[in-house]
C-alpha cells in the first residue's frame, strides 16, 4: 500500500510511514495511490459476516501484501470487541449505532484500530512515539481510552476549554499515566492548528517521534470504513439503494464512507449534515469553499470551521465539484432545529438521540423528502451515546436519560488538565520541557 501527499504526488510513503508520520512534509494529507475493490462474492455474502470478518476482508483488500493476513486478523481482534448494530426507526429510516465501544462514541473505531496497529509496528521496532491529538469532544475520550497505558506511547490531547460536555471532558482528563490533557483558551480550530504546526516543526520532529490520532491520519479513515460495510450488510435484504446521512465536522467520517464506496460498497447517496458550521454544505451549493471561524453549538463535536478532510473528500471525487454534488448533498441546522429533532425522535420513535445524531436525522429526512416514498433505505450514523450530552438531551425529551455505568463512574473523578493559550511558542515550550 503506497500513499502520496495531496499537495505533491511525488511525496510517497508506505502505510507504516504514513501511520507514524501522520502528515507529509508539505502539510498535505496522505491518500492511497490506488484503491482496490472488494470482491463481488464478498458483497454478495456480506450479510452472513460479523463485524470483525468484514473488517478483515476490507483490510486484506486495502493492505495487500503490506501486512500478513494473520497479523491483520490479530490487530482487528485486539481492536474490536464491540459491534455497530443498526436500529430501525421505521421501514425506511435506520440508525447505525456507533457508540458501543469504551468511550461510547464512533471515534472508538478509529482510535482502537490505530492503537492496535501502532502497537503491532512498535513491537517490531521498539520505537517510542508521542501522539498529539486535537479534539472537539469525542476524539479525545476515544484516543485516551484506546492508547491508555500502552507501552512506548505517550499521548497529549488538546481541547477547547468550556466547549466540550462534562462527560467528554472527564473522559479525556481523568486517566493520567501516559495521557495528558491540555485545556486551551480557544476553539477546536486553534487546537487543530497547533497540532498541525507541531508536525511541521523541525526541532520537535528531531527530538520526538510525533504521530497524530486525528482524522488527518489515514489510519483513522480505514477502520471507519468498516462500519459502512457493516451497515449495508444489515439493511441489504431491503433490496433498495442505501443512503447514508453523516453528522459532519472535520469530515473524516464522510471521507471514510466515500473510501468504502470507492472500494465497491453499493452506496446510493451521502448526506453531509452539519450544524451552523456549514462550510461544506455552502460549498456544495455555491461552489465556493470559504472556511470561517468555528461557531459554538450544542453539537460540539461538529464545531469545525475549517475541516481538514475536505481536501481528501475532494480528491476522492477527482477534485470535481460536479462529481461531489452527484454523490453528496449537504444540509445544515440550527441548535433550535436540533433540539426539536431530539424531541421529535423521542416522541415518534421512543428513541433518544444525541445532538449530532439528531442533525444527521434531519439531513436524512430532508433528502428523503426530495424522493419518491420507498425509493431508498436511509441510514443515519448515531455517533455518540445521548448520555454524553445530558444537559441538552434531558431538556429536549422532558425526562432523565439513563446514564451507563461506564460514564456515571467518571463524574466523581477529579479532572486533571493543564491550562494553555493558543500560541504555538507556548505549546512548543511545553513539549520541549
Amino acid at each position: 500500500m503506497i500513499l502520496s501527499s495531496t499537495k505533491n504526488g511525488n511525496l510517497k510513503a508506505s502505510f507504516e510511514e504514513a501511520l507514524f508520520r501522520s502528515l507529509p512534509a508539505d502539510n498535505g494529507l496522505y491518500m492511497p495511490d490506488y484503491i482496490p475493490k472488494v470482491s463481488n462474492v464478498f458483497i454478495d455474502t456480506i450479510q452472513d459476516r460479523t463485524f470483525n470478518e468484514i473488517a478483515l476482508e476490507v483490510s486484506k483488500t486495502l493492505f495487500g501484501d503490506t501486512i500478513p493476513a494473520s497479523d491483520i486478523a490479530k490487530v482487528i481482534e485486539r481492536a474490536f470487541d464491540f459491534d455497530a448494530p443498526t436500529v430501525a426507526l421505521d421501514d425506511h429510516t435506520h440508525v447505525l449505532e456507533l457508540f458501543h465501544g469504551p468511550s461510547m462514541a464512533f471515534k472508538d473505531f478509529g482510535a482502537r484500530f490505530m492503537a492496535s496497529i501502532m502497537s503491532y509496528f512498535l513491537e517490531k521496532s521498539q520505537k517510542e512515539i508521542h501522539i498529539l491529538v486535537a479534539t472537539s469532544g469525542d476524539t479525545g475520550g476515544a484516543v485516551a481510552q484506546g492508547f491508555f497505558n500502552l507501552p512506548n506511547i505517550k499521548v497529549t490531547i488538546l481541547y477547547p476549554s468550556g466547549k466540550v460536555s462534562d462527560i467528554q471532558e472527564k473522559q479525556l482528563t481523568t486517566l493520567g499515566h501516559n495521557v495528558t490533557a491540555l485545556e486551551l483558551s480557544g476553539t477546536f480550530d486553534d487546537c487543530q492548528a497547533l497540532v498541525k504546526q507541531a508536525f511541521l516543526d523541525q526541532e520537535l520532529n528531531q527530538k520526538f517521534n510525533l504521530a497524530s490520532a486525528n482524522s488527518i491520519n489515514i489510519a483513522r479513515l480505514i477502520p471507519q470504513s468498516f462500519y459502512y460495510f457493516r451497515a449495508y450488510a444489515q439493511v441489504k435484504e431491503r433490496g433498495l439503494p442505501v443512503v447514508f446521512s453523516v453528522p459532519s465536522g472535520n469530515f473524516g467520517n464522510l471521507s471514510a464512507g466515500v473510501l468504502a464506496q470507492r472500494m465497491g460498497l453499493p452506496v446510493g447517496h451521502f448526506i453531509a449534515a452539519t450544524n451552523q458550521n456549514d462550510v461544506v454544505p455552502r460549498y456544495l451549493t455555491s461552489g465556493n469553499y470559504e472556511p470561517l471561524p468555528s461557531v459554538e453549538t450544542i453539537s460540539n463535536a461538529m464545531d469545525v470551521g475549517s475541516p481538514s478532510n475536505f481536501v481528501r473528500l475532494n480528491r476522492f471525487f477527482g477534485d470535481e465539484l460536479t462529481n461531489i454534488q452527484a454523490n453528496v448533498t449537504g444540509y445544515s441546522y440550527t441548535d433550535t432545529q436540533t433540539r426539536n429533532a431530539i424531541q421529535q425522535i423521542a416522541q415518534k420513535y421512543a428513541y433518544v438521540a444525541c445532538p449530532h445524531t439528531a442533525v444527521g436525522y434531519l439531513g436524512l429526512k430532508a433528502f428523503q423528502s426530495t424522493q419518491q416514498p420507498g425509493q431508498s433505505v436511509g441510514v443515519c450514523l448515531a455517533t455518540a451515546h445521548p448520555a454524553k450530552f445530558l444537559n441538552v438531551v434531558d431538556k429536549a425529551v422532558g425526562y432523565s436519560t439513563p446514564v451507563p455505568s461506564r460514564l456515571k463512574e467518571l463524574l466523581d473523578k477529579p479532572k486533571k488538565s493543564i491550562p494553555m493559550d493558543t500560541h504555538f511558542s507556548t505549546f512548543k515550550a511545553y513539549l520541549l520541557g
